[in-house]
């Protein structure tokens, strides 16, 4: 029993670092949706195009990853999201069809729509992508309208376990002024990311310079609406699990207290916010290119302890608005332990795939982007 307790935080905390992961490699949608901002010319959106172009399948692959690890340890959540919120999850698919086509054929010769609608199809993508995916995972602090009903699996007729309790199917998290903050926090916290990664990225003093003014906007918008989600999640009631009978209740400063009585978490917090605000400082006040490498850790630090304390210290991470006892939570949403082992067998793997992605960025990244390279490139996006 203890094993299958000890699988279940473990894989929890996977889900948490794949899901610090994809929020950082939303660079790449920032950057797309900074297109016309930072680029004035032909050129300077053609180095801003293959710079975040070289990078889209990382974050594509990272998604799919995160939805397969889902699927694979905590199935019924799987099962619940991405079978009843279906409008969201098929809103924020189709903004990635949209990048990938649009990558594939804006330059291509002869294509029917033309350059600039590609352009338009990244910018949607840049825009959209970042505020669903955070106001999707903004319903893990404040809840979704869903029923589960395990005994309707033997209904022949309809042998459906969860049933979304309203016809907009997931489309009820924009009204949520606080998802909808954190959707719009993950949003201007991608385009700072792209800012920093451009300043890296790109050889190019113009950009460099347009970039770093752009940050002085940019920053202070993330800071508002991160703050703003942060703060009102710590001094709201927050959704608490009996670890004796599984019972889900209220309980007011919930993810206050899973940060106190979780340290090691509240030291990533802390650790991950600080380290962001040091990537953001650096490039504003010196001639530093590095801010991508201190912000982007800090990024996935940040995300792992938030969605650590959804998931860890007996709270639900998956609260049901409309049956409270329906909310989802480790325990009860998580594979079979065999499952789980064979799981953790394969995980032992990661290590190696992340080190073969370590060496690709770097291969993708030893040179800086030029224009004088971009405009003699065949290859180019």
């Amino acid at each position: 029993m203890n094993d299958y307790i000890f699988l279940q935080h473990y894989w929890w905390f996977i889900i948490s670092l794949l899901g610090g992961l994809l929020v950082l490699l939303l660079f790449v949608q920032g950057g797309q949706s900074l297109l016309f901002t930072i680029g004035k010319t032909e050129s300077e959106q053609k180095m801003l195009v293959n710079s975040t172009g070289r990078k889209w399948e990382f974050t594509f692959t990272t998604l799919v990853t995160f939805g397969g690890a889902f699927f694979a340890s905590f199935p019924l959540f799987y099962s619940t999201s991405f079978g009843g919120a279906y409008w969201v999850w098929l809103l924020i698919l189709l903004c990635f069809v949209l990048q990938a086509v649009s990558y594939e054929f804006q330059s291509k010769k002869g294509n029917l729509l033309g350059k600039k609608t590609y352009q338009l199809f990244l910018i949607i993508n840049g825009v959209l992508g970042p505020v669903l995916l955070g106001t999707a995972v903004g319903t893990f602090f404040n809840g979704a309208e869903f029923i589960v009903n395990k005994a309707q699996l033997t209904d022949i007729s309809m042998p459906v376990i969860s049933t979304w309790a309203n016809p907009l199917h997931g489309l009820e998290a924009a009204f949520n002024i606080w998802n909808v903050c954190l959707g719009l926090a993950v949003f201007f916290l991608s385009r700072v990311l792209a800012i920093l990664y451009f300043i890296n990225n790109i050889d190019d003093d113009v950009i460099r310079e347009r970039c770093r003014r752009r940050l002085y906007i940019e920053a202070p918008l993330f800071l508002v609406f991160f703050l703003t989600f942060f703060v009102h999640t710590l001094i709201t009631a927050g959704f608490a699990v009996d670890p004796v009978t599984g019972e889900v209740f209220m309980e007011k400063y919930k993810y206050f207290y899973n940060i106190i009585q979780m340290p090691a978490v509240g030291v990533l917090l802390l650790a991950g916010v600080a380290l962001v605000l040091l990537g953001i400082i650096r490039p504003l006040f010196t001639k530093s290119t590095k801010g991508i490498w201190f912000s982007g850790a800090g990024t996935v630090l940040t995300v792992l302890a938030l969605l650590l304390c959804a998931g860890w210290n007996n709270t639900a991470y998956y609260p049901s608005l409309a049956d409270l006892q329906s909310s989802l939570t480790i325990s009860n949403s998580c594979s079979s332990p065999f499952t789980l082992k064979v799981m953790t067998i394969v995980s032992f793997f990661v290590p190696f795939v992340l080190a073969y992605i370590f060496y690709a960025w770097r291969s993708i990244d030893i040179h800086k982007i030029t224009k004088n390279e971009i405009e003699n490139d065949r290859q180019a996006y």
